[in-house]
């Protein structure tokens, strides 16, 4: 990661990678949504059948706008803020240990998860369960998020806002201690001084993705639930979703959506992290940001 990098590419590369990796993943992540709605118990290949019979290809990409540009903000916010935090953080060399590296990550997940992710996740997440009824009310992202504030105000987006600065800050931890210990581990061990190939830069974000989903599945279940429609109804608060979650539907409800989710962080991290590194190595922004200034 190019802790020496200005302020502005980190940002401007880590939106481009973010856009790509909403993308490219959307759909699992349709799949994963709609498997964690209470009452739901199709399994992922049934909700992907269904969705197809019924909507056609694009029904798989339903709320995907919302996503695409929360995601292209969020990891803009989170490859800003981490690579601030880990370049204060760093030693003389420009290495992080694992414990600084995991502080930078909390942090960065904090940040994304209050200027990007609630916003965007709880208009997606209505978007999906909307788009599920018999006559959707929501036409599209626009549509969508004045109707949600029009009804319940500006905090309607900002549902879930707790479940969410928990699950991003875990994620963020998790995902770039791994990567980050994994980075310096192979370049100190194969290539020291020397850029990575994006193949081992996709395998190792992809390692990383793989650890965050398990350790972090029952905060971003919570979330769903708590972003729901009919959350306002069914749940006081996240401590109550938890709490009802547990005792009517058991402990293994807290990982229902983790296969869908693990492809899909399993594939965003490689995508993520490749296309971020392939962006600061090309340079690819600092002429864009000169030509602005």
């Amino acid at each position: 990661m190019a802790n020496k990098e200005q302020p502005w590419h980190s940002l401007l590369a880590g939106a481009t990678a973010g856009a790509v990796e909403g993308f490219v993943t959307y759909p699992t992540e349709f799949v994963k949504t709609t498997s964690q709605f209470g009452g739901q118990r199709q399994k992922p290949l049934e909700i992907v059948r269904t969705t197809l019979q019924t909507k056609g290809i694009t029904g798989l990409y339903s709320g995907a706008s919302a996503l695409i540009v929360g995601n292209a903000a969020k990891a803009g916010v989170r490859f800003l803020t981490y690579d601030t935090l880990k370049g204060m953080l760093a030693d003389k060399d420009g290495k992080v240990t694992a414990p600084r590296s995991l502080a930078a990550g909390l942090g960065a997940g904090v940040m994304e998860s209050i200027f990007a992710v609630t916003p965007s996740e709880t208009i997606k997440t209505k978007m999906i369960q909307d788009s599920r009824r018999p006559n959707p009310q929501y036409k599209g992202l626009i549509h969508g998020t004045r109707s949600i504030i029009a009804e319940e105000g500006i905090f309607g987006i900002y549902r879930g806002l707790f479940p969410v600065m928990m699950r991003q800050g875990a994620n963020s931890a998790v995902r770039f201690t791994t990567y980050t210990t994994l980075k310096q581990f192979v370049q100190g061990n194969t290539r020291p001084g020397q850029t990575l190939p994006s193949s081992i830069t996709f395998a190792i974000g992809g390692m990383a993705g793989l650890v965050t989903v398990y350790a972090t599945m029952p905060l971003d279940v919570v979330k769903t639930r708590m972003q729901s429609l009919d959350a306002r109804t069914q749940y006081r608060n996240s401590f109550h979703c938890i709490y009802r979650t547990f005792t009517e539907e058991g402990i293994t409800r807290f990982w229902r959506g983790t296969t869908p989710r693990l492809v899909r962080l399993v594939i965003s991290g490689g995508v993520t992290f490749s296309v971020y590194e392939v962006c600061l190595s090309f340079h690819l922004f600092t002429a864009l940001w000169d030509r602005i200034n």
